[in-house]
């Protein structure tokens, strides 16, 4: 069974032509004929079963919830009571939940099925969910390439078809990057509008929760019942959560896309080319897109890894071989305590990230890097925002290029860095955006176009992004 959206398979249901616990056993087949991509690292067989039981016996009722029957996988670093979750770090192994997150509860109460958890690079670090403890995610279109990270295992699933949608987190790109080298949609709310209420924290003032899914409605939809206010997490908005129409839309709009995006070396000709040909194909349908200058793009990465790093340090520090988690058996006393389990426990890309955040963060250097960063975050932010007074959204290539080959060892590893250079823009300033799966590169593999509004105007970008999909 293939099902692009959500109402698809529920008319179905409705029509009795299967069960959710039909459902289940297909996915856990096709989970188990799948396990050479590594995608999940738990999966819930027992549990799904169970549930799919219940909901199924809800349906016949008429008393099924907005979600009934939806498969759903969660990236290894959300919080579901009583199961494990170790964000991919042997820092926590074997350690469970003592309560499910946020998003996790709201999801369960519109009768989603969590089918299991699924991999990623340890604690959200990467981009090629090859930084795992579990061992690296194979793209599912080409094997020999990377899903992209951290929320690898996210994408993948949805791309194999082993559930219907998946959770991710974004705190750099962390999920529409893995959505563009998979083929699918990956959607990133506004900072703010999600819950963090249960999500491992990498980096607080960048995380955002948000869907891998088939088509922008499924996407629209799992948003809406994840957003909103929630006592346990102080920094969400108390903005009202619009609703998608997905009508047509009735006027033209405004599009900008900035140059530097598009008139650069680094970028892959033919993703280049695509992104050029649908501004051409927007433009034909009234549409004004327009380029502009943004002399900032050279400094966005730079500005990310200062501050994501910088908090990065002082979350992880909880992780210490003391209260919980990983503890050394090779320690004699506390110093040997903390600082055995520490090396152990931590993969070498979260001990570099976290040796990067505490040097800023050091006396003598706070104010020469994390404070400049600080300070330029802000202007980017207010140079944005000037934006998006004249712009309803800001369009270019997610990623310069495709999928490239796993297990590729840089001699530099920060090289990787770049691969989230036109995606941090959104996390810098807390901006919604979504990657589309718009484009196919000669070499056969997917690729994706960003579109990024002003903060909470959600439903008018998923609005213009399901007609953007029906653009060929």
């Amino acid at each position: 069974m293939n099902f692009n959206t959500l109402k698809e398979y529920q008319d179905k249901l409705q029509k009795a032509e299967f069960t959710c616990l039909d459902l289940v056993e297909d996915y856990l087949e096709r989970i188990n004929n799948h396990k050479h991509l590594n995608a999940f690292v738990e999966v819930y067989s027992s549990d799904a079963r169970s549930r799919a039981t219940v909901i199924d016996e809800k349906i016949k009722r008429g008393k099924g919830g907005k979600l009934a029957g939806l498969i759903l996988g969660i990236k290894d670093n959300i919080c579901f009571e009583g199961h494990g979750v170790t964000a991919a770090s042997k820092i926590l192994n074997n350690f469970e939940s003592l309560y499910s997150s946020t998003v996790v509860e709201r999801l369960l109460a519109e009768d989603a099925i969590i089918i299991g958890r699924l991999n990623c690079d340890e604690f959200a670090m990467g981009s090629a969910n090859e930084y795992s403890t579990y061992g690296p995610v194979k793209n599912p279109i080409d094997n020999t390439r990377v899903t992209g990270g951290s929320s690898g295992g996210s994408a993948a699933a949805v791309a194999a078809n082993l559930c219907h949608a998946t959770l991710g987190s974004d705190t750099g790109g962390s999920i529409r990057q893995p959505a563009s080298f998979c083929g699918i949609i990956g959607f990133k709310p506004t900072y703010g509008r999600i819950s963090r209420h249960g999500l491992v924290a990498y980096s607080s003032s960048f995380d955002q929760i948000g869907p891998f899914t088939k088509s922008v409605e499924d996407a629209a939809l799992l948003y809406e019942i994840m957003a909103g206010s929630d006592e346990y997490d102080n920094t969400l908005t108390q903005k009202e959560v619009v609703k998608s129409s997905f009508e047509k839309p009735t006027s033209t709009k405004k599009i900008a896309y900035l140059k530097e995006t598009l008139e650069n070396d680094h970028i892959d000709p033919e993703v280049k080319a695509r992104t050029l040909e649908l501004i051409e194909k927007l433009k034909a349908e009234g549409h004004q897109v327009e380029a502009i200058d943004f002399n900032w793009l050279d400094y966005m990465v730079p500005i990310y890894y200062i501050l994501t790093t910088a908090e990065a340090s002082s979350n992880l520090a909880r992780y210490d071989g003391i209260h919980f988690g990983h503890r050394s058996e090779k320690a004699t006393d506390l110093e040997s305590a903390y600082k055995l389990s520490r090396t152990e426990g931590f993969g070498a890309e979260v001990k570099r990230r976290i040796l990067l955040g505490t040097f800023v963060l050091s006396s003598g250097y706070y104010d020469a890097y994390y404070g400049k960063a600080q300070k330029a975050r802000g202007m980017v932010k207010r140079q944005t925002d000037a934006i998006f007074k004249d712009f309803d959204f800001i369009i270019s290539p997610t990623t310069p290029h495709t999928a490239f080959k796993s297990g590729v060892k840089p001699e530099d590893p920060t090289s990787l860095y770049l691969e989230d250079i036109f995606t941090v823009h959104a996390n810098i300033g807390g901006y919604p955006a979504i990657s589309l799966p718009k484009g196919e590169h000669s070499n056969g593999m997917p690729f994706g176009l960003q579109l990024m509004s002003a903060s909470f105007n959600e439903a008018s970008l998923l609005e213009f992004s399901d007609y953007v999909m029906n653009i060929k």
